[in-house]
């Protein structure tokens, strides 16, 4: 789910987290707070758990039976926190500025790599090619918010987005491109070679095979 519709108060489940932020609570303590019944709330914390939204931690003792407590999932805080993009940019900005250009580009290589160990692979290398690319780009579109599609061109498949995800990375340092290059090759299992447009609204565009 996106961040906006996360933090979207006009509807109950954003306002929900927004309670949630401040920490575990009960099922009947939301209901309070929010002024809805508890079986209204009860309805939406179970569609919220198989969202990955909320989870169950612990019990709050009562003065009959202890009840439930609901949190939010480790990955929701994450993706609520405004504090990571500054904080990646700066460290950026500082290995640019300590690293020579190719020992740079060779982090973000490396980095890519790295980070496509975290990514489930649906299909294996013996798979046809346009398999393990279309399934890539959905893979991307899913689990980094990106707008892939897939093209052909020249004898080459293109994995094209109509924005970027990492605009606010790639603006001054080009080379984080060389990340996500990285990753695709990793996943795909085949040479990409990066051909993103960084002019005005940067646009995604990687050459695989």
């Amino acid at each position: 789910m996106l961040r906006s519709q996360l933090l979207d108060t006009s509807n109950s489940r954003g306002r929900i987290v927004a309670l949630l932020k401040r920490g575990p609570l009960t099922a009947d303590e939301m209901a309070a707070g929010l002024k809805l019944t508890g079986a209204a709330v009860r309805a939406q914390i179970t569609a919220m758990e198989r969202d990955g939204i909320v989870q169950r931690t612990g019990q709050r003792a009562g003065a009959t039976r202890p009840s439930q407590l609901f949190a939010l999932t480790s990955a929701v805080e994450q993706q609520l926190s405004g504090a990571y993009v500054p904080l990646l940019i700066e460290l950026l900005r500082e290995s640019a500025a300590r690293l020579k250009p190719r020992e740079f580009r060779a982090l973000m290589r490396s980095a890519g790599k790295g980070l496509a160990a975290a990514f489930p692979r649906s299909t294996g290398p013996d798979a046809p090619l346009a398999t393990r690319v279309n399934d890539v780009g959905a893979l991307l579109n899913e689990q980094l918010g990106s707008t892939m599609e897939v093209q052909r061109s020249n004898g080459h498949y293109v994995l094209r987005g109509s924005g970027c995800p990492l605009a606010a990375l790639t603006e001054h340092h080009p080379s984080v491109c060389a990340a996500v290059e990285s990753l695709i090759g990793t996943l795909v299992q085949a040479p990409v070679q990066e051909c993103c447009d960084r002019t005005q609204r940067p646009q995604c565009c990687f050459l695989v095979g």
